[in-house]
């Protein structure tokens, strides 16, 4: 997967966690409603000051939108990529309940 449409995944993503339109977004943001879309789609490679403007638009850090990208140099079929982009699409409270599991079944791999 490309950084391009890992962003746009990661805006929809936030941007549905917040109950927002991406009408709205865009009006918040300034910016045009079909660029949004384009963005979360991954046509568009987003300008620093656009990720910058939507970051702010949902309340978000810049650094929350491009945290871990380093994994997408890995192929799609890594594992730790997989997990990550099944949490994203989870709500907070469900991806909090796995994130205990998964620190318990570390935990028991590691004691083995």
């Amino acid at each position: 997967m490309d950084i391009t449409k890992e962003l746009g995944l990661r805006i929809r993503y936030h941007r549905k966690e917040k109950h927002i339109t991406q009408e709205k977004l865009a009006e918040i943001c300034s910016l045009h409603p079909t660029y949004i879309g384009q963005i979360e789609r991954g046509e568009k490679n987003a300008t620093v000051e656009s990720i910058y403007r939507i970051a702010r638009g949902l309340d978000i850090p810049i650094s929350k939108l491009l945290e871990n990208v380093e994994y997408l140099e890995k192929t799609d079929d890594s594992i730790p990529l997989n997990i990550y982009h099944q949490l994203l699409s989870l709500p907070h409270d469900k991806q909090d309940n796995v994130g205990k599991i998964l620190s318990e079944i570390i935990d028991l791999a590691l004691d083995s």
